[in-house]
């Protein structure tokens, strides 16, 4: 055959072996390792083919885009300006400095997770905290599992299979994800007796509903939502009453749960573990990542006998976790034995507690730098708005806070939505919510301003 024309070579990209050897593909391949940048630059040749010829320049770069994105990690950092402080979507609870090290350590070095130092034999991961947890609660033992959906679960199959038991009508929850007690009962192979009435349940619904297949009555705190007007329920002390009479456990679903009272630091009261323990309760549920502030885990607490029985169940392995949440958990523990030193150490509680004019001076120095950000074109001002906790903590309650409120000065939605658009793409997406026609970002979790600046800066949207 004859040789290719002149212009038929110019059409021809390079091979791939002269872009390796190419000081920018030999970069590539230090970073990104050789079988993925011949993939990349395979691909990128495959592509530019087809628009005719590439220089070397366009197809390296065009690689290196291409191993760049697929070497970012999907989970990334973003700017949490929703207004909900446990923001189930974004991550719930942001860890303490404490917590991070200790986790930190357990992820670097080798640890002590089932090993007993004093007595050089095999240990019990449960121990590492239990001690803590006892101390904090009134319980006598305690357990943990990867979350309270799971807590719930293992607790009910270790101590209900194939019996029954009683919950009042308007306590059996669904909360996100689809979680719905009923559900987490049949799982269990538990079987659900209900009782009273959607607003009203009594004390002698409990008793009644009590026969010889009841393994338990069980309470579940409405986290994420209240009934209001014509309504009645049995407190934790009075179902503990009846339990124990009848030879039965009380177990008590917290949800959220807490470990100290709110209204010390300003806010309305949530249920304190220790207050369900002192009411009776026998076996207590609660999350590690909603208002304790910590990893993702589902702490149970209460008696001795019936925590052995739950370690001692097939699912607890299954469900248990792992060194680095336990380590993470303890870190966050250890605040708690510093109560005044509290809302300073867990950034859960310091941006609860956060005060509003401290908000406000902040959002009023960020004003005029975003106006400058964004150009002309678009209004940055300040609005008052209401904060919440988020994730089925304190359900209705609002906490005042401040946010920027930005608009298109044309009005244009299109223009709106853009903006919204551009700032979740930003290299720190940047979440806040629209409302009225305007984009809110609710400044009360926000720690790093000029972070937050630079996200605007980098945006090239029109009004």
């Amino acid at each position: 055959m004859p040789d290719p024309t002149p212009a038929a070579q110019a059409l021809r990209p390079p091979s791939i072996d002269s872009l390796l050897r190419a000081e920018a593909g030999q970069a590539l391949v230090a970073v990104h390792g050789h079988a993925a940048t011949v993939a990349a630059l395979r691909a990128a040749v495959a592509v530019r083919r087809a628009r005719g010829a590439s220089d070397a320049t366009s197809l390296l770069a065009d690689a290196a885009a291409r191993l760049d994105a697929r070497a970012a990690p999907m989970l990334k950092r973003v700017f949490n300006l929703t207004g909900t402080v446990l923001h189930t979507n974004l991550g719930r609870a942001i860890l303490s400095e404490a917590a991070i090290g200790h986790a930190s350590m357990a992820m670097r070095e080798a640890c002590n997770l089932e090993f007993d130092i004093g007595g050089g034999g095999r240990g019990e991961r449960d121990t590492l905290v239990e001690q803590l947890l006892a101390e904090l609660t009134g319980a006598e033992a305690a357990t943990v599992v990867n979350n309270n959906a799971a807590a719930v679960l293992l607790m009910l199959a270790a101590l209900a299979e194939g019996r029954e038991i009683v919950v009042s009508r308007g306590e059996l929850v669904e909360i996100g994800g689809a979680f719905r007690i009923p559900d987490v009962m049949r799982a269990a192979q538990a079987r659900l007796v209900e009782v009273g009435t959607t607003n009203r349940t009594h004390a002698r619904d409990y008793a009644r509903a009590i026969g010889t297949g009841t393994a338990a009555l069980m309470k579940v705190h409405a986290s994420n939502y209240r009934v209001v007007g014509f309504t009645s329920s049995v407190s934790e002390a009075e179902v503990a009453r009846i339990a124990h009479g009848a030879g039965l456990p009380l177990l008590v679903d917290l949800g959220a749960g807490s470990l100290v009272d709110l209204r010390s630091h300003g806010l309305p009261h949530e249920p304190v573990v220790r207050e369900i323990i002192a009411a009776g309760a026998d076996l207590v549920t609660f999350s590690g990542d909603k208002l304790l502030g910590g990893p993702q885990a589902g702490i149970i607490v209460g008696r001795r006998d019936l925590v052995e029985l739950l370690r001692r169940h097939p699912l607890k392995r299954a469900l248990r976790v792992s060194k680095i949440i336990l380590a993470a958990l303890e870190g966050t523990l250890l605040a708690y034995r510093r109560p005044d030193r509290l809302a300073r150490e867990l950034p859960t509680l310091r941006w609860l507690t956060r005060p509003r004019d401290e908000i406000r001076a902040q959002a009023q120095a960020l004003v005029p730098r975003v106006a400058a950000a964004l150009g002309d074109g678009w209004s940055v001002t300040t609005a008052d708005v209401a904060s919440q906790v988020g994730s089925g903590s304190l359900p209705g309650e609002a906490v005042p806070s401040v946010a920027l409120a930005i608009a298109p000065g044309s009005g244009s939605a299109a223009a709106l939505d853009r903006l919204v658009a551009g700032l979740r793409a930003a290299p720190v997406p940047v979440i806040g919510r629209v409302a009225d026609d305007r984009l809110l970002l609710d400044l009360r979790c926000l720690t790093d301003a000029d972070g937050l600046v630079a996200q605007f800066a980098r945006l090239e949207i029109a009004p």
